[in-house]
């Protein structure tokens, strides 16, 4: 008995109306945080998630993409020139958009973004825990008024102190690795 290989995009129903679901490409890798996932869809950055995925298949974008995070964690790249492409609310990919312009190794308040994206502070966090592709998309890098704020990623506010000390130069001084 054979196999009829038909390669149809994702959402694409088949002859007999079956909607067919490719496996979307994933690249897992080890950092000091722990380990990522990166996935792309039509050409671009989907997502970035904590943990490993099954099924590994590699582009390369997804290897790029790698490459630019693991120099991010040497502490020899400061942004990223990758295609995102986060799915979310308007409202959400304007809070994403606000998060983008915040420099390596500042940080800006909810106040603020909410102020430039528009909204409250409350609901810029929300659209900060619903971020698709964090640490590409910095919102590590939006605090509290009086503290942190928090941070969904990783092991929640530890990640998110880990990447404000690396990019701070903090972790590359207590290593003795500062020039």
């Amino acid at each position: 008995m054979g196999f009829n290989t038909v390669i149809l995009r994702s959402g694409q129903a088949s002859r007999s109306g079956v909607v067919i679901r490719h496996r979307m490409p994933q690249l897992s890798f080890h950092t000091p945080i722990g380990a990522l996932t990166l996935s792309e869809e039509d050409g671009a950055i989907v997502a970035l998630d904590w943990g490993f995925s099954r099924d590994q298949i590699t582009t390369p974008l997804l290897l790029e993409g790698r490459d630019q995070l693991q120099a991010y964690f040497d502490g020899t790249r400061e942004t990223f020139t990758l295609h995102l492409a986060p799915a979310g609310t308007r409202y959400q990919r304007q809070v994403w958009a606000a998060l983008a312009e915040i420099p390596y190794g500042k940080t800006c308040s909810y106040a603020a973004i909410a102020a430039k994206a528009g909204g409250s502070a409350r609901a810029v966090g929300g659209a900060n825990g619903a971020n698709p592709i964090p640490i590409l998309i910095p919102c590590h890098r939006v605090v509290g008024s009086t503290g942190l704020g928090g941070y969904s990623g990783g092991d929640g506010l530890e990640t998110k102190r880990w990447l404000l000390a690396l990019e701070q130069g903090h972790l590359l001084h207590a290593a003795g690795l500062e020039d």
